[in-house]
């Protein structure tokens, strides 16, 4: 098990970024969290298998259709067990 952290760049708030993560989020079987957060970004934390975790990321570059990522900034971190399933922030 891993922890995942991701802080998202680009046209990312408005366009159904949080909902699609979360949807793909129960796809994958994660728990954790996402929000928007004031400075225009998008911040999520997963828990999970660590093959799983790098399929929620290559999601997140992309987002969903009306998203422009530019950046994902991803930090691992030790799991801790905390999240039961997913919610949005």
């Amino acid at each position: 098990m891993k922890r995942l952290h991701l802080k998202i760049y680009g046209l990312v708030q408005e366009v159904n970024y949080r909902t699609g993560a979360r949807r793909k989020v129960h796809e994958l079987g994660l728990a954790g969290w996402v929000k928007n957060m004031p400075d225009g970004t998008v911040e999520t934390v997963a828990e999970g298998e660590e093959e799983t975790l790098n399929q929620y990321i290559q999601w997140c570059k992309k987002g969903p259709p009306s998203a422009r990522v530019e950046e994902v900034r991803e930090k691992w971190e030790e799991p801790t067990g905390e999240f039961q399933g997913f919610r949005i922030k």
